[in-house]
């Protein structure tokens, strides 16, 4: 990649309304020189999310040269709408010393790992299949057509927990706050 890393990678997984962000965040809220990396997407922002925290928002175009200039360190298409994950923004944090967390996909881990062989990968995966479908429909963002397709998505999303460091089943969020911000203080 052409610049030293000080800092750890850590990428994160698992299904649509898992519970990967209120995770992410309260786990970086608790530890020292961690940081999320903020995605970039095409999509238009829900009600609820602020361009430059929860993604940078981009236009088809904006995202397309980004494509064309590997400015990505992966990206996907993920509900009809691509996310990425900008290359210069973590490689500069994980030299600056920063340990530097990706909420990404199964796909977008594996390109990941590829590229960078000691990133730590954990999976949070829901305690069963109708806790998650009803924490989709709780949050009221979805259709339920879309819904299905997130479900049908996590199936497959599950079978992939064997490539993963570690899995967090989400049953209760304290806990499972803690186990990860253990596996981080112990590997990190």
């Amino acid at each position: 990649m052409g610049i030293q890393m000080k800092g750890k990678l850590l990428v994160v997984s698992g299904p649509s309304g898992v519970g990967k962000g209120t995770i992410c965040d309260r786990a970086v809220a608790r530890l020292h020189n961690t940081m999320l990396s903020v995605s970039v997407t095409e999509r238009p922002p829900r009600a609820i999310e602020t361009g430059g925290r929860s993604y940078h928002f981009l236009t088809p175009d904006e995202f397309d040269m980004l494509v064309d200039n590997d400015g990505l360190l992966e990206w996907a298409v993920y509900g009809g709408n691509r996310y990425g994950t900008p290359k210069a923004d973590v490689m500069y944090a994980l030299a600056d010393g920063n340990n530097v967390i990706l909420e990404i996909d199964v796909q977008g881990g594996e390109k990941v790992k590829a590229q960078i062989p000691e990133t730590i990968r954990v999976f949070i995966a829901p305690p069963n299949e109708e806790a998650l479908l009803e924490r989709l429909h709780k949050r009221g963002t979805e259709s339920e057509e879309q819904i299905l397709a997130r479900i049908e998505r996590a199936r497959g999303e599950m079978k992939h927990t064997k490539d993963y460091d570690y899995v967090i089943v989400n049953d209760n969020l304290n806990k499972a706050i803690d186990e990860f911000v253990k596996i981080i203080e112990e590997d990190f």
